[in-house]
This record gives structure tokens, C-alpha cells and sequence, in this order.
């Protein structure tokens, strides 16, 4: 996929999986207006890839588009051959940021829940989360920093979200590990975790059926649901130097989801 580049000092490089659309999108859109190039990943839509491709162009910034299934972890060893070419031609050897922000998501009740469908976001978002920045560790500059995205289910019990809300919930467990295993290298390792956000994330439900938008905002002490205007800005400015002694934390990000 074509990109433009700009000529640039030290450029900060972060890498994002999901950055196609919704928060991940949002996400690198702001890193962009922080003078932070980004590579990032793409399921299936490359037409959607390529528009924000466009879209940080447009900022004067560079972004590579790169296609990954974080569940697929045979795939991650040629992930990191396309990530280390990719890097190559932005100028650099190592990347500072990760995000690792893909996802799907299950509704199901627990008693009903099948063995395939735990698998799924077991693979997605816990064990392709783990996998994946243990494949990228050598190429994470030290004092880099990584943000796990969970989700803010991981608190607040839902019916129907067992299986999802489990994976997250591991996941916080993970980042206060690797916050603790990799902070010889400098590197911080912090959770986000965002409430209920207007994407088309799980069919747009949150965004596009009115019942469960209005049922959000009466339990968020904001009064709306959130927007990923709301979330993407936070992620950029928590991976910015003002930040670099938060460390091992869940920082929930739901304008006050049941409190």
C-alpha cells in the first residue's frame, strides 16, 4: 500500500493492530496529530485501511497498512517479517508504541457458551495478545511503552459477556506482569479499559439500537455513551513522554459507567 513520506528526525513509530476502523482507527488518527507515525493492522477491508492511510497522510505523517488475524498465531512469524520491512521504510530498526487494541466480540450466556466460541476469544484476545508482543519484543525500543485495551465488562457484570469479559480480565492480570518482567528495558506496560462506545463493534449495537444506547447513557454518570473521540486521544496522550510514570495500571475510560 503506497504512503508518502515525509522527511522527519527521530519520528516515534507505533504499531496498532485493529487500526482500520473504531477505536483503533480513532487511535491512530490522534497519534498521527501527535506527530507519531503509525503501522497498523487490518483484517479484511483493505479499502478501509487504505482511507486512513489517507486520512494521516493528509496530517503530514506516514502510516502503513499492514493485513493480520491476531488469532491466527502461525501467521505472527510472517507478521513480523512485513513489520520489520515496514519499519525499513519509515527509516527505523525499532518501533516505540504498541497497541494491542483487535478485537471481536461474543454474546452468549454463560450456559450456553460452545467450545469453539470460548477458543475464539481465547485465541483473539488473550493468547494473541500474549504471542504477539512476545514476537515484537526485540523490536520495541527500550523506554517504549504498550497498551493492552480490555474493556470495562472486565468490572461491571453483564449477562451474556462471560467468556469476553474473562479474556479481558486475563489480560489486565497480563499487562501488571509484563509491566513488572519488562521494566529492566524502561518499558511501560498499562491497561485501557473503555466503557460502552458508539463503533460497529459487536453489529453496532451500542451505536445503532436506540433501547441499548439509552439504557448505557442512564448508567453513565456523563449521561451519553461514549464516542471514540473519547477514547483515542486518551490512548495517544497516555503513550506520550507526560505519562511515562504510569505503569501496571487499568485506567477504565467509560465517562463513569456504574459507579
Amino acid at each position: 500500500m503506497p504512503t508518502t513520506i515525509t522527511s522527519t528526525s527521530n519520528p516515534r513509530i507505533a504499531i496498532v493492530t485493529g487500526g482500520s476502523r473504531g477505536l483503533g482507527r480513532n487511535t491512530v488518527l490522534n497519534l498521527a496529530r501527535r506527530g507519531v507515525d503509525s503501522i497498523f493492522t487490518y483484517h479484511s477491508n483493505r479499502a478501509e485501511a487504505e482511507h486512513v492511510v489517507t486520512a494521516v497522510e493528509a496530517m503530514g505523517r506516514r502510516a502503513v497498512a499492514l493485513t493480520l488475524d491476531t488469532g491466527d498465531i502461525a501467521s505472527f512469524d510472517q507478521f513480523v517479517q512485513d513489520v520489520q520491512r515496514a519499519l525499513g521504510g519509515l527509516g527505523a530498526a525499532h518501533f516505540d508504541y504498541l497497541v494491542n487494541n483487535a478485537g471481536t466480540s461474543l454474546h452468549n450466556a454463560f450456559d450456553k457458551t460452545t467450545e469453539d466460541e470460548l477458543d475464539t476469544v481465547y485465541r483473539v484476545h488473550f493468547k494473541g495478545v500474549f504471542f504477539l508482543t512476545q514476537k515484537l519484543l526485540p523490536f520495541i525500543s527500550d523506554g517504549g511503552r504498550i497498551v493492552n485495551i480490555s474493556s470495562g465488562l472486565a468490572r461491571v457484570t453483564l449477562p451474556g459477556s462471560s467468556a469476553y469479559a474473562s479474556m479481558k480480565g486475563a489480560v489486565e492480570v497480563l499487562t501488571r506482569y509484563m509491566a513488572k518482567e519488562l521494566g529492566a528495558r524502561g518499558i511501560a506496560v498499562n491497561t485501557v479499559a473503555p466503557g460502552a462506545i458508539a463503533t460497529d463493534f459487536s453489529g453496532g449495537m451500542v451505536r445503532d439500537n436506540p433501547e441499548i444506547n439509552r439504557r448505557v447513557a442512564e448508567m453513565t454518570a456523563l449521561g451519553r455513551v461514549g464516542e471514540p473521540d473519547d477514547i483515542g486521544p486518551m490512548i495517544a496522550a497516555l503513550l506520550a513522554d507526560d505519562n511515562r510514570w504510569i505503569n501496571g495500571q487499568r485506567i477504565e475510560v467509560s465517562g463513569g459507567m456504574v459507579l
